[in-house]
């Protein structure tokens, strides 16, 4: 089957975006926009966000001699993920953006091609299991959560062990939100974590991890629910979600820092 036959996914047009797509395919995908104008008036808000992303950081950015060496090491030899995000996080924890990304990815987030099915079926998936954890547990009065923060030690050790993933439950009272609790829920049929937030105002956000069949990178990206946004990526063998009914500009800080501790 040539590449002109193949469909246009949602994985494609997020690729697109990222600027990931060789030149056949993205040619392939221009020409799908000009006759589909209302998945070419998405891609042109994914692609204002991805410029409003890279805006807010670009007091961040830095380029150094060594960058292309160390994307080059990492494609060919395909040095553990752990080694790429080192090299790529900033002594005092600040995100780093690639120089040219066309999205404003974030270094450690450069993906090259296409994310295999498996992957590309899991990051479609993981907002809509997000938001759908959130409206049922967000708005329990009496049990949102299974285990409180009051046994966060627990807490932690017992998802942890079923994700088998060393899981931190993020600090985020900097930005108002003190942790509730969490629970074990299924994600792509396996075990998965939810952590649950909230505010002094009684608003909530959750916090979903799931195990993702391949170890894979991609970008961070939005998805828009009616008045819930969720702010969601993959990193290796973990699939994260941040969910709320907040700005998006406030979910995008959290998220941020949601990452940073979970990578620290």
């Amino acid at each position: 089957m040539t590449d002109e036959h193949t469909p246009v996914t949602e994985s494609d047009l997020h690729a697109f975006v990222d600027g990931l797509l060789d030149d056949d395919r993205r040619r392939h995908v221009e020409l799908f926009l000009k006759d589909h104008p209302e998945e070419a008036a998405e891609v042109r808000q994914w692609q204002a966000q991805a410029k409003d992303l890279k805006a807010a950081f670009s007091g961040y950015a830095r380029f150094g001699e060594n960058d292309r060496a160390l994307l080059n090491s990492r494609t060919q030899s395909g040095a553990p993920a752990s080694v790429w995000r080192k090299a790529g996080l900033l002594a005092a924890s600040l995100l780093l953006f690639l120089s040219g990304a066309a999205a404003g990815v974030y270094a450690d987030r450069l993906y090259a091609g296409n994310p295999p099915a498996e992957t590309a079926s899991a990051l479609e998936s993981l907002p809509r299991q997000s938001k759908t954890a959130f409206l049922v547990y967000a708005s329990e009065k009496r049990h949102p959560v299974e285990v409180g923060a009051d046994d966060e030690a627990h807490l932690i050790t017992w998802l942890g062990k079923r994700l088998d993933y060393k899981l931190v439950a993020p600090d985020l009272r900097s930005e108002g939100f003190s942790l509730v609790g969490g629970r074990l829920l299924p994600v792509n049929g396996r075990a998965g974590a939810m952590l649950m937030y909230q505010d002094a105002g009684g608003q909530r956000l959750t916090v979903l991890l799931g195990k993702n069949a391949k170890s894979a990178e991609t970008s961070f990206r939005f998805e828009t629910s009616g008045s819930i946004e969720t702010f969601y990526w993959i990193d290796g063998e973990i699939g994260y979600a941040v969910t709320g009914e907040v700005t998006r500009a406030k979910l995008q800080t959290i998220a941020e820092e949601c990452y940073r501790q979970f990578e620290s």
